[in-house]
């Protein structure tokens, strides 16, 4: 009898853990999120969410209308503002398929903290997604443009931050935990990447603007965003964009252009490493970068003969200078003009000397403007390609 007992009370306890997913929520409930925009408003905040349009994307028949649809709401707050969607939307918002937020140029000038603090404590979404700044417009209207090389506009935003990251050093990738990690740092300041609408942003939200060969507007990275913990102070132009991913070690492969006798030559970089180093003498903080770096020749446009010895010893050194001169060029730019550590010297100089640091972090803005850096490059080209003497002459002639 007491073993009847027993089973029972463990087959009721076994049916007490399989009662099923109580918390289930099916496909056809939910709006699947793929993008979300904040924008500054007069009431406080506009949330734009860019979402999927499912019957649209399923199988190969189409109706014609768009595969994402975007839709804004605002509020006091940015949780007012998505609470106030659901007045246009007829389904539960789903960010855990989110890949990319942006913050329009005015609220990123005004502070994005409060937008990270909302953002960093939604259980469903992950932090894996991309943070970006709309240049010389709203997150909306960045939302608005339908793109031709992929049906969802945010995919499209994605994978250009991951592919250019790649293959052009002016670019850099930020999830939010290294945005929220950079800002709290005593030693190192954020920066995002910008993005911006080109062409006519009337035409852009037209589904017929992806479905052109050459499409009248479009969506493009652009320059490197400096903050000041969560405010936007400026933007670093591509040269000096470059010159930060450097500083870095954020450089992967990119094509560096000299110029040689009768015209230019491409070397295509394949490798990099930065090493930065600090220390304090007598009381003054200096910062010394060393960098090594290594290229294949990728086009010559000019008479050089590269069988000769001398020749790429010249291209290596124009190679090295290069470099060095995106290096210095953004380090003096953000001294001169922002005096924001996006470097991370500060943190460089708590880790060699952490009794030094504590007497100039309460004014390193200051020592960063003034912070002497020393810059060594060297640069090394590997193969040539797969002809050594160049018909560029034989063509002039």
């Amino acid at each position: 009898m007491k073993k009847k007992i027993s089973l029972c009370f463990m087959f009721l306890l076994i049916i007490h853990f399989l009662t099923g997913c109580w918390s289930r929520t099916e496909l056809n409930e939910l709006a699947i999120v793929t993008a979300m925009g904040i924008d500054k408003s007069e009431e406080g905040y506009n949330v734009s969410v860019q979402i999927l349009n499912p019957s649209e994307l399923a199988g190969n028949a189409r109706s014609g209308r768009t595969e994402v649809v975007r839709f804004t709401q605002s509020g006091k707050t940015i949780t007012e503002a998505v609470r106030r969607l659901s007045t246009d939307i007829p389904r539960r918002i789903y960010v855990a398929h989110l890949s990319e937020v942006i913050f329009g140029e005015e609220i990123a000038k005004d502070g994005i903290g409060k937008a990270l603090d909302v953002l960093s404590r939604q259980h469903e979404m992950r932090s894996d997604f991309y943070l970006t700044v709309a240049r010389g417009s709203s997150a909306a209207d960045i939302l608005d443009v339908q793109t031709a090389y992929s049906k969802v506009p945010a995919d499209k935003i994605f994978s250009t931050l991951e592919n250019s990251e790649k293959r052009w050093a002016a670019t850099k990738t930020v999830t939010m935990d290294e945005l929220i990690s950079n800002i709290v740092s005593k030693g190192k300041e954020p920066v995002l990447m910008g993005i911006y609408v080109y062409g006519d942003r009337e035409t852009g939200s037209d589904v017929t603007n992806g479905q052109n060969i050459s499409p009248k507007t479009g969506i493009s990275v652009d320059s490197t965003a400096v903050f000041k913990k969560d405010k936007l102070l400026g933007w670093l132009n591509e040269a000096d964009s470059i010159g930060f991913n450097y500083v870095t070690d954020n450089v992967d492969n990119t094509a560096v252009t000299v110029p040689c006798e009768g015209g230019k030559s491409t070397i295509v970089t394949f490798s990099t490493s930065t090493k930065v180093k600090g220390k304090i003498v007598k009381g003054t903080p200096k910062i010394e970068i060393d960098v090594t770096q290594e290229g294949n020749i990728g086009e010559v446009e000019c008479t050089i003969d590269l069988t000769k010895q001398k020749t790429i010893k010249e291209l290596e050194g124009k190679y090295k200078n290069n470099t060095k001169e995106h290096i210095e060029g953004a380090i003096k730019t953000v001294q001169k003009e922002y005096q924001s550590d996006i470097f991370g010297f500060g943190e460089v100089i708590h880790r060699a000397d952490p009794k030094g640091w504590k007497r100039l972090e309460q004014n390193w803005d200051q020592e960063f403007a003034k912070l002497d850096v020393t810059v060594n490059v060297e640069a090394k080209i590997r193969r040539l390609g797969t002809i050594t003497k160049t018909f560029q002459k034989e063509i002039e002639e």
